[in-house]
């Protein structure tokens, strides 16, 4: 099997694909850089030229950007069921880049204060905060456990690790179904390790 080299840091989005990782069950290298030395050094640019994480080496294949990562680990591991078949991800990979594209956008907006006037939302891809929740509310109107139904999958790890850090630190208001759908992530196995291998990365308050 090839090599599986993941680039990431404890704060940072690297870890949804630390939870992704541990999802498939893949052996891998981690290497934990830090923002303002490592990550921005030559031989990281020529992995990631922004400069960010997470990152993944596997083989000769570089993959960048959560969303791509998530759906490129469930191509290349199909053992673990984290997609559909092809012929059925029309829904599959509507939502995975519906947070990549419009949460992401919307939400990291209205963190950062930034209120688009109600006259410009057609020029944007997300037209509105309150359009994107509206979506989101609407996957779990139907009470489904998962975004796809019954089976949980890799967008399951990406929208809905959007949404529990959303409604965790409250950057997202919380709508029905959200705090069910979080508490069910959170419940599985490969999140909880995925969490106690980067919270056990986390610096020491005091440290240096």
């Amino acid at each position: 099997m090839s090599k599986l080299t993941f680039y990431t840091n404890p704060m940072s989005r690297g870890r949804v694909v630390r939870w992704m990782l541990e999802e498939v069950g893949c052996n891998y290298e981690t290497v934990v850089l830090d923002y303002a030395t490592t990550m921005k050094s030559p031989d990281y640019l020529a992995i990631n030229p922004m400069g960010k994480v997470p990152a993944i080496k596997h083989g000769d294949q570089v993959v960048t950007e959560c969303a791509a990562i998530c759906a490129y680990l469930a191509d290349a591991f199909p053992d673990a069921g984290l997609a559909p078949p092809v012929a059925e991800r029309g829904a599959y990979y509507r939502w995975l880049f519906f947070g990549a594209g419009p949460v992401e956008t919307a939400v990291t907006n209205n963190a950062m204060g930034f209120t688009l006037p109600q006259e410009k939302e057609a020029t944007v891809g997300y037209g509105s905060l309150a359009y994107v929740l509206d979506a989101l509310e609407g996957i779990f109107a139907d009470g489904r456990p998962y975004v796809l139904g019954d089976t949980f999958s890799a967008v399951d790890v990406y929208l809905g690790a959007q949404i529990a850090w959303g409604i965790g630190f409250k950057t997202m208001e919380v709508r029905p179904g959200f705090e069910d759908y979080v508490a069910r992530l959170d419940a599985r196995s490969a999140r909880q390790r995925a969490n106690e291998l980067d919270n056990a990365l986390m610096p020491t308050e005091g440290a240096g």
